[in-house]
């Protein structure tokens, strides 16, 4: 399969185990709201709650600077990461190769379509056949190109969903991840029918429809990626305004820290698609044209809608305020249903700061460039737990296939925000109980448990990320 168990694993933690570690007993002090999200009420629901724990939550994290030589030095040491103005001129075809076997492989277990039915082996041949290995040329001209709208990275050319049981119809097995418009892209394969590419971006490499990419040089992609005046999307999404006359660029979904050019050779006086801009921003975006070819055109987002003219300063503060504005948003595997999964979710929050990350928490857990503590098999439940207490706002907690961001100590214990099914603790009078939440959400995190051997989060952390000096 082309997803790793570790990032499905993502969706497995949540069922409960049958004992509670021993010595953890935090989550008995804490109350059972109607909810079933122990210890949350209304007030732990909202950004000020956390952020007045902290009376030094402005205090900068990092510098642009210093935020600016992590995310260079994660593109040269991140082997997950690809430097695209590096590439060479010409790709072979070992490099394709290598791009596409990772994520191109055929399925080893029965998958089932969204009626709960088994998927033909003839269909998933096809599909796979659809993928053109065989046809990468010896070598081939590098092609760049700028994504054009928020577009779906599936591991293979194909939007059939499927998964891996009947009536589990939210983990579609063929999707990745998400990019988004003015993403810098290399298209090195396209499939056997023409309607697919196989597409390298900074942070993944995957299968894309073709109306989903304009072709360009590398000057034209480059020089719009590096342009200095943007506005940052700071919000959840923002959506530009309709236009009926341009409509590539009507309604388009931006994501929180996208980095949009600004169309600054426009006279303000002008209309702009049929609008007067005054009260708004006018962006410039990248769309394609009918032979697939790169074009840009203006595009407008209101003045009153959460964006910044540049990176959010990496502050406790802002970590928090950022986490928030996805609380309760559905939990989307791959950034499926327009929203994202765990490691979607704390990416696109520190991206929103300027911070890269790696795009799955396999990856992130382990990066060269991200200061992180490795937990193995010596590390007890007392030299956890320790740790544990340690936590500090924006940090990353890692167990294998998730990823929580933590936002603060109180009742005695780490809480954290994360992207997540469900939850499972045992109650006061030992019975477990099991909450599916589905959903960014706000829980403890010493109470969570992980498996049937009664195990909780804690006992599984592989890593602990900071994101501070």
């Amino acid at each position: 399969m082309t997803i790793s168990l570790i990032r499905a694993l993502c969706l497995g933690l949540l069922l409960a185990g049958a004992a509670a570690s021993p010595g953890l007993h935090a989550e008995q002090n804490l109350p059972v709201p109607p909810s079933g999200v122990l210890g949350v009420g209304p007030a732990q629901l909202t950004p000020e709650f956390w952020i007045n724990l902290r009376p030094q939550s402005d205090t900068v994290l990092l510098t642009p600077a210093q935020i600016a030589a992590q995310n260079a030095k994660l593109l040269a040491d991140d082997p997950s990461m690809h430097d695209l103005r590096k590439l060479p001129a010409t790709l072979d075809r070992a490099q394709v190769d290598a791009w596409l076997y990772t994520v191109s492989t055929p399925p080893t277990r029965p998958l089932y379509d969204v009626h709960g039915q088994p998927v033909p082996e003839a269909t998933i041949k096809a599909i796979v056949d659809n993928a053109h290995g065989d046809a990468v040329p010896a070598s081939e001209p590098t092609r760049y190109g700028l994504v054009v709208k928020r577009a779906a990275l599936r591991s293979l050319p194909t939007d059939l969903r499927v998964f891996s049981h009947p009536g589990d119809t939210d983990i579609d097995r063929f999707q990745e991840t998400a990019e988004f418009p003015g993403t810098p892209v290399v298209v090195a394969h396209t499939s056997a029918d023409g309607r697919w590419l196989f597409v390298v971006s900074p942070r993944y490499a995957a299968w894309t429809h073709r109306e989903n990419v304009a072709i360009g040089s590398a000057k034209q992609v480059f020089d719009y990626a590096g342009r200095t005046a943007a506005r940052v999307v700071t919000g959840g999404t923002v959506h530009t305004v309709y236009t009926r006359e341009q409509p590539a660029v009507s309604q388009l979904q931006l994501d929180m820290g996208e980095r949009v050019p600004l169309a600054t050779d426009l006279s303000p006086d002008q209309p702009v698609n049929g609008q007067t801009p005054y009260a708004a921003h006018v962006l410039e975006l990248p769309i394609r044209n009918d032979d697939g070819t790169l074009a840009f055109a203006p595009a407008l987002v209101q003045i009153n809608k959460d964006t910044s003219p540049d990176y959010l300063p990496l502050t406790e503060a802002n970590i928090i305020r950022q986490a928030f504005k996805f609380l309760g948003e559905r939990y989307g595997w791959g950034h499926a249903y327009d929203g994202r999964d765990c490691s979607g979710f704390v990416s696109d929050v520190y991206r929103s700061m300027g911070v890269e990350m790696p795009r799955n928490t396999s990856r992130q857990a382990i990066s060269p460039a991200l200061d992180h503590r490795a937990f193995t098999a010596r590390d007890d439940h007392a030299e956890r737990l320790k740790a544990a207490m340690a936590l500090k706002v924006g940090d990353l907690v890692y167990i294998p296939g998730h990823v929580m961001m933590v936002i603060g100590q109180w009742q005695g214990q780490p809480w954290v925000i994360h992207d997540v099914l469900g939850m499972s603790y045992r109650k006061g009078d030992g019975s477990i109980r099991h909450v599916k939440l589905n959903a960014v959400s706000v829980t403890p995190l010493l109470p969570m448990l992980y498996g049937k051997d009664g195990s909780t989060f804690i006992d599984h952390m592989t890593s602990i990320v900071h994101i501070r000096h």
